[in-house]
């Protein structure tokens, strides 16, 4: 199992620089989110110019705020920019976000991922499509001739999604999942769906918040906090009750460095692909986790 680095990007200058960090450090890649701040895949394209040596993931892209013409335009400019290091996470965001704060109807979601992919994934592969779906149409082709293909993965927790991760992305990345629901869900159903179409066995990108700490009860009780979110929304509540975790702070890897160590062995032995750790904690715990993780590499 690889190990990679999230890390939300906050401004241009101190992305770079955390992302040489990392690899520096020698983890496998870095990973990063969509969500209320910087342009990610603008990120990932100038830190991939000025940093070797590592891959570059984003989970997630939301997909209901950008066509998938254009999210094929914005990662092979990435891709390009990072001669093919790019990892491609989408997500359908939630409900709340899409309806509440968007204004768009989140109806069918998986319906509509499945379009999404049906326009996406050609246009990445093949640079050309033409699909006239339900709600998303797109009758083209684009222009990137220098641009390595990038993989597509896709946030997947319910089977219809996990089937679609199988049948048409390159697998899953994961958040708020323990390695039962990894190794007893998610990469059973999504493997069966792989292999009746013929496809290789799909990746799974496992993210988990990670701690090495003294001080387990107060890291629990930050996680609980800084994680609440994610033990509300339906679709991770869904995993987090298959786990039988009352809540994120019961999903983190969380303890001394053996303990810890033992939290991603298990992952690993679940059968992840690749581990995406959110370090968190205080800055002398974040040097502790990353000293860990790195030895583990």
């Amino acid at each position: 199992m690889r190990i990679g680095i999230f890390l939300n990007p906050s401004t241009i200058d101190s992305y770079v620089a955390q992302c040489a960090a990392v690899a520096d450090e020698g983890f496998h890649s870095v990973w990063s989110p969509q969500i209320f701040g910087m342009e990610t895949l603008t990120a990932i394209a100038v830190a991939g110019r000025e940093v070797p040596g590592i891959m570059f993931g984003t989970a997630v892209v939301p997909t209901y705020p950008r066509h998938p013409m254009t999210m094929a335009q914005m990662a092979l400019a990435a891709n390009d920019a990072t001669k093919g290091r790019l990892m491609l996470g989408i997500g359908l965001s939630h409900k709340v976000v899409i309806e509440g704060m968007y204004g768009m109807s989140f109806a069918r979601p998986a319906a509509h991922m499945k379009e999404y992919l049906s326009i996406l994934c050609p246009l990445i592969n093949d640079r050309a499509v033409s699909v006239s779906g339900e709600s998303l149409t797109f009758r083209g082709s684009v222009s990137a001739p220098d641009a390595p293909p990038c993989p597509v993965f896709i946030a997947a927790l319910a089977p219809a999604m996990l089937k679609l991760a199988g049948t048409m992305a390159d697998g899953t990345v994961t958040w708020m999942t323990g390695p039962r629901t990894v190794q007893d869900h998610i990469i059973p159903v999504m493997t069966a769906a792989a292999t009746a179409v013929g496809r290789p066995q799909p990746k799974t990108m496992v993210g988990l918040p990670v701690c090495v700490t003294s001080d387990v009860e107060g890291a629990r009780v930050r996680a609980a906090k800084e994680f609440a979110i994610y033990g509300q929304l339906p679709s991770y509540r869904a995993v987090l009750d298959r786990e039988g975790a009352a809540g994120p702070a019961d999903i983190a890897a969380i303890g001394d460095e053996r303990t810890v160590a033992a939290a991603i062995k298990r992952m690993a032995d679940a059968g992840a692909t690749e581990l995406v750790a959110n370090v968190f904690g205080s800055s002398a715990e974040n040097a502790r986790t990353r000293e860990l993780l790195g030895s583990l590499l």
